[in-house]
């Protein structure tokens, strides 16, 4: 529980300072693991931010690079990334088929179920 409110609050000040930058490309992807290696367990590395954009797109992206980081920052285990990402896959067929609305139903309905915030 403790570590889904650090990574909430980690999500939110982390969404705040890119809201303060100047729009420009979505990164591609997130962090390789290596670059988590000589953090302590539960801290993202510098530079981390969640990619932009809009839409069911942009809402794939930013839930897969917070997956993606809390994998990698030991704030998940294998099995439990596993199943996100099979639920990600979903709402990106959905979102790629021109269904933003249910995309987007089903970024927020695995959110619910897994503890994640809304955002």
């Amino acid at each position: 529980m403790i570590r889904r409110f650090a990574t909430a609050v980690l999500c939110a000040s982390l969404s705040a300072c890119n809201a303060a930058q100047a729009p420009g490309p979505a990164a591609s992807s997130a962090p390789t693991a290596s670059a988590y290696a000589n953090l302590p367990a539960g801290v993202s590395p510098p530079g981390f931010r969640l990619p932009d954009g809009a839409g069911c797109a942009g809402a794939v992206a930013r839930y897969t690079a917070i997956m993606d980081n809390d994998l990698n920052s030991g704030h998940t285990s294998q099995s439990v990334y596993d199943r996100i990402k099979g639920e990600i896959a979903q709402a990106s067929a959905a979102c790629s088929a021109g269904r933003e609305a249910e995309a987007e139903g089903l970024i927020r309905a695995s959110k619910a179920r897994h503890g994640y915030p809304q955002g």
